[in-house]
């Protein structure tokens, strides 16, 4: 019985990252989990501007 409860708790956790990726995705954000996801309009070479300035310094 303890197991099937594990089972169920991971099931929602798996379920909830899997639904929180496909709406981030289809509100068209690139970057998910990147501090800077929803503000680098002006990606260069892959990557974003304004995170690329922040590795250089």
């Amino acid at each position: 019985m303890g197991d099937l409860i594990i089972i169920v708790i991971l099931l929602c956790i798996i379920s909830s990252i899997i639904i929180y990726l496909y709406k981030a995705k289809k509100k068209g954000k690139t970057c998910i989990g990147c501090p800077y996801g929803g503000q680098c309009g002006s990606r260069q070479e892959g990557g974003c501007a304004k995170h690329e300035k922040e590795d250089t310094e």
